[in-house]
């Protein structure tokens, strides 16, 4: 799991065309960003394109493979992330057709993040009471 400067250089010149790209290194890869949006994974120079329930038959009907990653246990976990379709780097239209793919699948699991709870203020109140009920049970 290596990618190199000139890696991230050429995805980022690849997917400019669709916002603002920015890559940060994880884990020996690297996440690419449009606008925000967490879209594709670079990894030992290939690039991994999200896919949710509504394009996953996509990428598995043109036999694309998922992202797989080695555990600690030895075993394999997948991510919603496949293979992009080498063809996408010499057809634009094919380039703008996976892109899209993947960022519509990035924006909608954007809208399902949780946002963190806020803490009511009677909840603050009642933690505090709470805790101190319990530790004087305990003495």
């Amino acid at each position: 799991m290596t990618i190199s400067a000139s890696f991230i250089d050429y995805a980022k010149d690849v997917f400019s065309p669709f916002g603002e790209i920015s890559v940060r290194r994880m884990f020996g890869g690297a996440g690419v960003y449009c606008d925000g949006l967490f879209f594709a994974i670079l990894d030992d120079e290939a690039i991994y394109l999200k896919s949710d329930d509504e394009t996953q038959r996509e990428f598995e009907r043109a036999g694309l493979s998922p992202f797989q990653y080695e555990m600690k246990d030895g075993s394999l976990a997948s991510m919603s992330y496949y293979a992009a379709p080498g063809d996408i780097f010499d057809d634009a239209d094919e380039l703008k057709r996976w892109t899209r793919l993947a960022l519509d699948a990035a924006a909608r699991a954007a809208k399902f993040k949780k946002k963190p709870a806020r803490k009511s203020p009677t909840a603050s109140h009642a933690r505090p009471t709470s805790f101190k009920a319990a530790k004087r049970s305990d003495a």
